[in-house]
């Protein structure tokens, strides 16, 4: 597990463990500047978020942050040296998995003591955030119609039924030109069904087109959907083509509608809540404050009986063995490892992609070396407790507590599959300041810096920049995530919610040969 007790700000500069060579600039740093609390001066220019060398490194010897390799020195660096991409050599190294070894038990709360939100029940026992009508493509070619039947319910023609937040139509560029079986349809349909199934939508339309790869029919046995008072389903080749569907899409919206505005709102256990975990436009900071502060929170969730998804695995690269050293179970281990395995020796060779240790333009200007060292981060989402299940891409999530989804790096793709696995909020962190919303669930955005907070406050919901200005500590930012996400899941708006964001960042993963 990554030590992150030790961290304190001195100055101008963040130690975060005592056996680190590195320290972190909490300012922008000029040349001769003086950290006076690691006897060593600036010899170079250094942004914030960004590393100094706390002593001298010779060629090859590992650099340290929380204790926890993220690289090598690519040759010998002077005490006060500017550490980044240009200096540090990203190679393999030694890992012991300890397979379980530090698991312990997350005692829960008694029922009666557990926080409350004010969620939706649905006749399943399922419990919503939100109370969505949803449309959903099983192709392309009816991406469009999708679109236009959504589009025929704006806040006015809605007016009429307050307690539905909104008609969303969600399409993709899959579903013809792949594989008609196999693991990359099973995927796509896994996908389509669990948002079919989320309980967030108090009704689906489903539109195919008829004679796409991704048949309707083979989608609904597959999925043990069947048409009925909550779902619908349309081919618009036996419709009557793209007008009539679209009226037919329509007609049955208006009939569904006086039905979803019944619902009321409960108070209901927080154990009901399915947190997906983000991260991107990651910097310095990251690790620092956002991340481990959600993961504070998630650490509150885990023992109030709700479930903490993270995701992302090429952004866990590096540090999977501070989490298979917590599992509940070696095979519970072993199934991590196994989703590392797939990607490091069949689905990355010879592609220029980040487990292969570049990171995007915005994390290499944020600080962030490597993989390695936005791995470190990207890990804290998930808290400190055991990890008790490991998921593949959208499988239904059924294990409370924290848990692992295998997902790409890129945030809709990844948010699509925990979304699908059953997330009905999502917690998003962002040092750059990314935009992001994914309906039908409410997305809330975790500032690791004041300056972006301010400067982007209108789609920021949490500064956790406090953590490193010194006026709040990491457990206080965690317990006001914790409260903030009770409220939103409770029907508060969030930032992208206010902002309109979510209609377009349903993205299944696309690992399908195209034809």
């Amino acid at each position: 597990m990554i030590d992150i007790s030790e961290k304190h700000v001195t100055g101008p500069v963040i130690r975060l463990h005592h056996a680190d060579n590195v320290v972190v600039a909490r300012v922008p740093l000029g040349i001769g500047a003086a950290i006076p609390s690691e006897g060593i001066t600036a010899r170079s220019q250094v942004p914030a978020g960004h590393k100094i060398a706390a002593r001298a490194l010779v060629a090859g010897e590992p650099i340290l942050k929380y204790n926890v390799c993220i690289g090598f020195a690519a040759t010998d660096i002077p005490a006060g040296t500017y550490l980044h991409s240009h200096n540090t050599v990203f190679r393999e190294f030694d890992r012991d998995y300890a397979y379980s070894r530090d698991y312990v038990e997350t005692p829960l709360l008694p029922p009666e003591q557990r926080a409350t939100f004010q969620g939706i029940v649905r006749a399943d026992g399922q419990v919503a955030t939100r109370n969505y009508i949803g449309i959903l493509s099983t192709v392309n070619c009816s991406a469009t119609v999708v679109h236009h039947i959504a589009e025929a319910f704006n806040d006015r023609r809605l007016a009429d039924f307050p307690n539905v937040d909104g008609v969303v139509a969600l399409s993709h560029g899959l579903g013809c030109g792949m594989e008609m079986s196999g693991e990359p349809m099973d995927l796509l349909r896994r996908t389509i069904g669990g948002f079919a199934h989320h309980p967030n939508f108090a009704a689906v339309l489903i539109v195919g087109l008829g004679c796409e790869r991704n048949q309707l029919n083979l989608l609904m046995k597959d999925q043990g959907l069947s048409d009925g008072a909550r779902l619908h389903t349309f081919v618009m080749q036996d419709t009557g083509g793209t007008r009539k569907t679209i009226e037919a899409g329509i007609a049955a919206i208006e009939q569904l509608l006086p039905e979803a505005n019944k619902v009321q709102r409960e108070t209901v256990s927080a154990s009901h809540l399915k947190i997906g975990l983000q991260c991107g436009g990651s910097d310095g900071f990251s690790s620092i404050t956002a991340n481990p502060a959600l993961g504070a929170a998630m650490d509150i969730l885990v023992r109030h009986g709700g479930t903490a998804i993270l995701s992302e695995t090429p952004e866990i690269y590096g540090v999977e063995h501070t989490l298979t050293s917590r599992a509940r179970t070696p095979e519970v281990g072993q199934k991590l490892v196994e989703r590392i395995r797939w990607w490091k020796e069949e689905y990355s060779p010879g592609r220029d992609v980040q487990i292969n240790g570049a990171v995007s333009p915005g994390n290499q200007m944020g600080g962030l070396a490597n993989i390695f060292e936005k791995s470190l981060g990207s890990s804290m989402k998930g808290g400190t407790t055991g990890l008790m299940e490991v998921y593949r891409y959208a499988e239904r999530v059924t294990q409370p507590g924290f848990v692992f989804m295998d997902t790409p790096g890129f945030d809709p793709v990844s948010a699509t599959g925990q979304i699908a696995g059953g997330a009905n909020l999502i917690c998003f962190t962002t040092g750059r300041g990314s935009m992001f919303g994914a309906k039908p669930v409410p997305s809330i955005k975790l500032a690791t810096n004041t300056p972006m907070y301010e400067r982007l406050t209108e789609d920021m919901d949490v500064n956790c920049g406090d953590i490193v200005d010194g006026t709040a500590t990491l457990q206080e930012v965690g317990q006001r995530i914790f409260e903030q996400i009770l409220r939103t899941a409770s029907g508060e708006r969030s930032k992208s919610e206010l902002l309109g964001l979510g209609n377009h960042e349903f993205v299944p993963w696309n690992i399908g040969v195209v034809s």
